[in-house]
């Protein structure tokens, strides 16, 4: 996912991302929760946003999320936020420096998050 994020970039003309491990951590986590009590929606249930979730585990740099659900590999998931112009619009800042992807398998999905830092 990161190399296919960083191609779209540098096509764009901006920097790549770096892999950033606690980002990831909360991607998969929302991924897993969105499989698991069955929604799909940036805002939790309780409505956590992306950014509260990212400051409830000590991160303070996440700036924007993309979400898919049902993309069978990485490949057409990033076909799917390319043509959408809001997700393309988070892939393509190049303001953004960090990437953590998540992905939760199961019946339905996978389920795939993106968060980006700065």
């Amino acid at each position: 996912m990161l190399t296919l994020v960083n191609q779209a970039r540098a096509d764009a003309g901006c920097g790549a991302l770096t892999a950033d491990p606690a980002l990831a951590a909360v991607a998969r986590a929302h991924s897993a929760d969105m499989r698991d009590r069955g929604y799909f929606s940036h805002t939790t249930p309780e409505g956590l946003s992306p950014f509260d979730r990212a400051r409830a585990a000590g991160i303070g740099y996440a700036r924007a999320e993309n979400i898919a659900q049902g993309q069978p590999d990485a490949a057409a998931v990033m076909r799917a936020w390319m043509d959408s112009p809001g997700h393309r619009a988070n892939i393509l800042d190049c303001s953004l420096t960090k990437l953590g992807v998540g992905v939760a398998e199961g019946s339905g999905g996978p389920w795939w998050t993106q968060l980006f830092g700065a």
